[in-house]
């Protein structure tokens, strides 16, 4: 049997249980490459990947706040910590939080004018990196690649993924 590209990359010598199995082992593996990628853009700026996706969730959603579980519940990686994330982009100036008045439990954030300004600056090296990464599937490919990761997560039930 022929080795794949992953088994000589994971260094196995026995083939996979089953193309399921590759398949999942092949989209784990891509997806801690390109986390790795973007975060070596990122961290220099003083932030980590999931603050810079906050960050993103909220521009997205500028001028309007969001509140914290929503964001929590945006986030490309889940965490327990949303607070402690949002603790941290506060201190640096980027977010701010206030209790929602209808509703004390809820608390709403924003981006700032300095949030706004790390992401701008962001915008192009992160751009290129998806551009780089991307560009061997060529347009049809990303498409394709798109549909077809987004069928894998509507097989695990995440919602909107259908």
């Amino acid at each position: 049997m022929t080795d794949t590209p992953l088994q000589r990359e994971l260094r196995q010598t026995r083939p996979f249980r089953s193309p399921a199995h590759e398949a999942t082992l092949a989209l784990l593996k891509t997806a801690d490459l390109i986390t790795r990628t973007l975060a070596r853009a990122i961290e220099p700026h003083g932030i980590t990947a999931q603050q810079y996706n906050v960050l993103r969730i909220l521009r997205g959603a500028a001028p309007d706040p969001l509140p914290t579980l929503e964001i929590g519940d945006r986030m490309i990686e889940q965490t327990p910590g949303i607070t402690r994330l949002l603790d941290r982009l506060e201190a640096k100036g980027l977010v701010t939080r206030e209790r929602c008045r209808s509703d004390r439990r809820q608390v709403h954030c924003r981006i700032t004018e300095a949030g706004l300004a790390l992401l701008a600056d962001l915008d192009a090296p992160v751009d290129a990196i998806g551009e780089e990464l991307m560009r061997p599937l060529g347009r049809a490919g990303q498409k394709e690649l798109t549909t077809l990761v987004d069928r894998v997560r509507a097989a695990a039930g995440t919602p909107g993924s259908t």
